[in-house]
């Protein structure tokens, strides 16, 4: 627990036999419990994939602002393209976070029900290789939620595939955020305010620098520090609503690094893991007890999203 969250290893549920299976969903569910985060090695996500679209982010925050506005689209909600400097908040604050970012969502083909829910994808002609290697990146990380959620679901006493028929074709968002350097005493403002995720589970890849932290039940802020080959994963709201509390959406947030190192800029990619917008968020009832009584009004994925990215100040 150095690293401020335990580890699991995916491959032993993939993978495994039998104990190893029993024993990850334990685990799993003990830390998803417990902490809300856990970092995951042998997720099976290509290094090389990862890499790549870690360089290829780096070249499109180069690009000049005015270049990279050209691919800030109104009336996106910032769901696709890119968002531009300290416009997205925490939903307590005002202030804008240091930081602008990318995002690349879901693409289905003509003719799919939900096409009209998912719009394209936007390229960027001066890195034509960015939203390419993003789109690759997005499936294998939407693989490897889809095992963590078959494994959260064992542990709820859900079929094992209860989440699959949600998230095929869901709202799932793969963001490339750039935190620039900081080149003066910031008024009130940090890199990320401290926040929670609104989706079902986040997937980060190690950024390029540290600064996470995630608010423990004892209310200290300790430092998340996966190792290298980590991803970090975490519970976002939808899942905490679903089951009822149970399952903990932390609350986290990113620093400024030591004034010795406001120099050093920090990309982060974080994959946020959202199921369709018609997908009841109502709590479980295995999850609702005289001990934990119900916490919340039915709603479904969409609503909730649709009153989150409002209260960030994404959508208008």
């Amino acid at each position: 627990m150095e690293k401020g969250v335990p580890t699991v290893n995916l491959s032993r549920f993939v993978h495994g036999n039998e104990d190893d299976r029993r024993q990850f969903v334990e685990d799993l569910g003990k830390a998803f419990h417990e902490v809300g985060f856990v970092a995951v090695e042998g997720h099976g996500i290509p290094k090389s994939l990862i890499e790549g679209f870690f360089n290829a982010s780096k070249e499109f925050f180069a690009l000049p602002v005015e270049v990279k506005k050209k691919y800030e689209i109104p009336g996106m909600a910032g769901q696709r393209g890119y968002t531009s400097f300290g416009k997205e908040h925490a939903k307590q604050s005002n202030v804008g976070d240091l930081k602008e970012f990318y995002q690349i969502g879901q693409e289905l083909p003509d003719g799919h029900p939900l096409k009209s829910e998912c719009p394209d994808n936007i390229d960027v002609a001066e890195e034509p290789g960015f939203v390419d290697t993003g789109r690759q990146l997005y499936r294998e990380f939407e693989k490897a939620g889809s095992y963590l959620l078959r494994a959260i679901a064992i542990h709820l006493n859900l079929p094992e595939n209860y989440f699959d028929q949600y998230i095929h074709g869901g709202n799932s968002i793969l963001r490339s955020i750039h935190y620039p350097p900081i080149t003066s005493e910031p008024a009130t403002a940090i890199r990320a305010e401290q926040h929670e995720d609104i989706n079902l589970i986040t997937l980060l890849v190690g950024a390029s620098a540290g600064g996470l932290q995630l608010l423990t039940s004892e209310n200290k802020w300790v430092a998340v520090m996966p190792e290298a080959d980590e991803i970090v994963i975490n519970v976002g709201d939808m899942l905490q609503r679903l089951t009822n509390n149970y399952l903990k959406s932390t609350t986290h947030r990113v620093v400024n690094p030591p004034r010795e190192e406001w120099h050093l800029p920090r990309l982060s990619i974080p994959f946020f893991l959202h199921p369709v917008s018609s997908m009841s968020l109502n709590c479980l009832e295995q999850c609702v007890t005289s001990n934990n009584p119900l916490h919340y009004a039915p709603v479904t994925a969409g609503e909730y999203l649709d009153e989150r990215l409002r209260e960030i100040g994404l959508k208008k």
